[in-house]
């Protein structure tokens, strides 16, 4: 498919979500159907199913077994990164960070996306798709979807300059304060390697972040997917008490684009991604 058709990004995306809902609502080792029934069920053609499919059987979420269909994988080991109480901001990391919108548009949640932002799937939110850069070279692609009702006429120039979370509190009173994120490696499918200039199956890292404001109400949910070969990321846990600990200033927490907590707002964690050079 081409990327740059409008509404191919969010066709696909949407299309993940639903088959994405099946899994969620289903057990280890059961079925799913059959990408012939998914394309009647989501009325969308069978390579966009087979893309969305592929991603998910790639992401370890999905089995294929000839002959017998699809069904949904084991349940995945979770490793929890304890970061403790002590709040870190998020420096600046390498490079010059820019953004090259892909979609933008406003739909209704749905109920996958609904539920994490915890809203009716028939309220409103903003859809974004764009593609992340450092020092022009393609490094990530992130979807968000934020709450509509506290960005009334956000506009694609905010989410093309300047850090999103800037924007949200300077133009939009929104002040973001913490961040639960999921970090499992992936790899990227052939139209998302066209965007990252990366061949098809190249290794990949996906964030999944839920992001709310000082009085934990969910502001975006997002899910981004990182260039496996020009991003690490470095665990700091606490195994015992310590004296206090100067702030970091070296990299950027990982899924997050620099600057995009700043000006004091902040995230629990204690993970941090680094950009390296090369690959």
């Amino acid at each position: 498919m081409d990327a740059d058709v409008p509404g191919t990004v969010l066709k696909r995306e949407r299309t993940r979500d639903a088959v994405l809902e099946l899994i969620e609502s289903r057990s280890p080792g059961d079925a799913i159907p059959s990408e012939r029934a998914l394309c009647a069920l989501l009325g969308v053609s069978r390579p966009t199913v087979r893309a969305a499919v592929d991603e998910l059987v790639a992401a370890g979420l999905l089995v294929r077994e000839h002959g017998r269909g699809m069904f949904v994988a084991p349940a995945k080991i979770t490793q929890e990164l304890v970061a403790g109480d002590r709040a870190l901001g998020v420096p600046q990391a390498a490079g010059a960070w820019s953004s090259r919108l892909l979609e933008f548009t406003t739909l209704q949640a749905g109920a996958r996306v609904g539920r994490k932002l915890r809203m009716s799937p028939a309220a409103e939110i903003v859809y974004v798709a764009r593609l992340r850069l450092v020092d022009g070279a393609p490094m990530a692609i992130e979807h968000l979807h934020i709450r509509a009702e506290l960005v009334p006429g956000l506009s694609a120039q905010e989410l093309e300059s300047g850090d999103l979370y800037e924007h949200l509190r300077a133009t939009h009173g929104v002040h973001v304060h913490e961040a639960v994120q999921a970090i499992e490696p992936t790899v990227v499918t052939r139209a998302e390697a066209g965007l990252l200039d990366v061949p098809e199956l190249s290794p990949a890292l996906l964030f999944e972040r839920l992001t709310s404001d000082t009085t934990s109400r969910p502001v975006e949910y997002v899910h981004s997917l990182y260039r496996g070969d020009r991003y690490r990321i470095v665990s700091r846990l606490a195994l015992g008490p310590a004296a206090e600990v100067a702030p970091d200033l070296e990299g950027h927490h990982p899924g997050i684009p620099p600057g995009d907590f700043a000006h004091g707002d902040a995230i629990t964690s204690s993970t941090r991604g680094d950009i390296q050079t090369g690959g």
